[in-house]
């Protein structure tokens, strides 16, 4: 078992300033890095996390132990749990982050001015990146692969439920860099439970990270946000809806609705609010709910949906804002596609929505009116994900309109730069 770091609070913050300086000391070599080095050290990390899988599944036993005598929830569990198939993942969301193409460098747009200026726009990394994440230890290899990808040095704070699995991970990923001859210092983990180590990252370790990323629940993300120093990557809840229009296919509504909401019930792409065009709730609704029933899954109906469909309970006003990472869902009857948007647009995080329709007129209005990072049509919400994209992994899914929306894959994590060339132009 990992032997956490139990410092003062004196203690904590030095650790943390020496481990800002090292971040930022293994910048500027990172960002020169070849695409050939970056390229061998992910390969690296992602054959060290196959060769010491045992390692891994041993630490998150131990884990997975503490989880359960501390109590957490089932949602928790499944996040913190890891086995063959997901180290198995992990290794290859890491080598189709190697396959992707090098950000770094690559010219956005170029240009040529009438006195002979020649513009361009070229990516750069971002800088130090500090991510703090809860329980899902997948994070540590998905952060620092892409992190390291973009060219950006990163500073790893995991839960303490997770930390024996970080720790593990990190240490393949370690094996990675070292191998290719990088900065071992390019990814870092936290080794301290202290909650001022957090404070510290918030604060920027003395200007020496650039952005943060937080991924885990409801109150990290508000900490986060409200004591940031340092720009956020972030999204606050994942209160994803899938709407049902009158031109729906049911048998692709109903299989949508139970893989949107029961495929992995403690994901931030889970559906959690049901709406159900009224138009269709004689022929759809009481399919599509008796499939989510007979999957698991408990249903908070509004009072015209109780009418129609007993095995349900009563929603309040809370259930059309609650994120239950769990096997619920809150469904209502709406007018139509201007319904499901004035709902959506009311209570939505803006993290994720999806549509099930046929008529491409309900689809586009849809698309144009809502503003969530992320819509989907005739799709599960659980396609929220990077991988998914092709991105290989992600940090996280970003909600604020800034910089990084949905998804924050490779190119995400890069800024830009301009480069102007001239013959001698003086400006007059």
């Amino acid at each position: 078992m990992l032997k956490l770091h139990e410092k003062s609070r004196d203690d904590t913050a030095a650790t943390m300033a020496d481990i800002g300086r090292r971040a930022r000391a293994a910048a500027r070599p990172l960002a020169v890095a070849t695409a050939e080095r970056k390229h061998a050290a992910l390969i690296g990390m992602a054959q060290a996390i196959l060769h010491h899988e045992q390692d891994i599944l041993d630490a998150n036993a131990i884990d997975i132990k503490n989880g359960e005598q501390s109590g957490l929830s089932a949602s928790f569990m499944d996040r913190l749990k890891l086995d063959t198939a997901r180290i198995r993942a992990m290794a290859d969301g890491i080598s189709e982050i190697a396959g992707l193409r090098d950000p770094v460098g690559d010219v956005i747009a170029a240009w040529d001015r009438p006195n002979g200026l020649h513009i361009e726009r070229v990516r750069t990394p971002l800088g130090v990146v500090g991510v703090i994440y809860e329980s899902r230890p997948n994070v540590t290899a998905d952060a620092g692969a892409l992190c390291l990808k973009a060219g950006n040095p990163v500073i790893l704070r995991g839960g303490s439920d997770s930390l024996n699995s970080s720790a593990a991970i990190h240490a393949c990923l370690v094996e990675g860099l070292k191998a290719a001859n990088l900065p071992q210092d390019a990814i870092q983990l936290v080794l301290t439970a202290d909650r001022a180590a957090v404070g510290e990252m918030l604060k920027g370790l003395s200007g020496n990270i650039d952005v943060i990323i937080p991924r885990g629940g409801k109150n990290l993300v508000e900490r986060v946000q409200n004591e940031a120093r340092v720009p956020v990557f972030a999204h606050l809840e994942g209160i994803c809806h899938l709407y049902i229009d009158r031109s729906a296919d049911l048998d692709m509504a109903a299989r949508i609705a139970v893989n949107a909401k029961m495929r992995r019930t403690g994901v931030c792409g889970a559906a959690e609010t049901l709406l159900v065009d009224r138009a269709v709730a004689a022929t759809h609704l009481v399919p599509i709910l008796g499939a989510l029933r007979a999957a698991g899954c408990e249903i908070h109906a509004d009072a015209e949906v109780l009418k129609v469909f007993a095995d349900a309970q009563p929603a309040t006003d809370a259930d059309w804002v609650s994120e239950y990472l769990d096997a619920i869902i809150a469904v209502k009857l709406v007018d139509g596609v201007a319904g499901a948007i004035e709902h959506i647009e009311t209570f939505s995080s803006h993290h994720t929505e999806a549509i099930v329709a046929e008529d491409a007129d309900a689809v586009e209005r849809f698309f144009n009116e809502i503003d969530s990072a992320i819509l989907l049509h005739n799709a599960s919400t659980q396609f929220a994900d990077g991988g998914e994209f092709g991105m290989g992994a992600e940090i996280g899914i970003a909600t604020g309109k800034m910089h990084a929306r949905g998804p924050v894959g490779v190119e995400q994590l890069t800024s830009f730069k301009y480069r102007v060339r001239g013959t001698g132009q003086v400006r007059p």
